[in-house]
């Protein structure tokens, strides 16, 4: 007895006659009875979802990324400052190695959430530019760091905020320059070559 039988015939006889040998070994099901189904694709490549929805797969990564890498060098420098701080006290046995583990746990993740939130900033920063100006290049980059640097430190005062925005676009640059294709630096090397 087959799951579908109301619909597709089980004898051979049957199938031959009706033209459908072409079932499906998983649930004796006739694939072609399923329509297909149009566009393929969610957003067509030029529309203005479709760079919004590019950043928008890539936010949650380089948040991820960014909290991780900030807790392993935080926990590294943790390391550091705890083996410093301990030996200077004279401590041994389970006392130091409580206090290292403090010392990690404390500025691993101290420096991860500081990383998570700047990545939480310029993602959303960054989504919110590409969706204004409906194009996706590195000028979306370069707004977003500014931004994210004078956002961060904007209960500082206006100098830290300069600082910040500075800060941004350096890295924002830094950033364009190893990834984009189409800079300066690539096409010399091409040139070269």
């Amino acid at each position: 007895m087959s799951l579908f039988s109301d619909i597709l015939p089980i004898n051979k006889n049957e199938e031959k006659k009706h033209g459908t040998a072409n079932l499906s070994p998983y649930l004796n099901f006739d694939p072609h009875y399923i329509p297909k189904m149009q566009p393929e694709f969610l957003y067509p490549d030029e529309s203005h979802m479709a760079s919004t929805a590019r950043r928008s797969n890539v936010a949650l990564p380089i948040i991820g990324m960014s909290f991780m890498t900030g807790s392993g060098l935080g926990g590294m420098a943790g390391l550091y400052k705890g083996l410093r701080a301990t030996t200077l006290a004279g401590q041994t046995g389970k006392v130091r190695r409580t206090q290292l583990i403090n010392y990690v746990m404390k500025q691993g993740t101290t420096t991860g959430c500081t990383l998570g939130i700047l990545a939480s900033f310029y993602s959303s920063i960054a989504l919110g530019v590409t969706w204004l100006r409906d194009q996706e290049d590195s000028t979306n980059t370069f707004i977003a760091a500014t931004a994210t640097g004078v956002l961060y430190k904007s209960t500082a005062g206006l100098r830290s905020m300069g600082l910040g925005a500075a800060a941004g676009l350096t890295l924002a640059g830094l950033y364009t320059l190893i990834t984009d294709n189409d800079n300066i630096w690539s096409k010399a090397r091409y040139i070269r070559m």
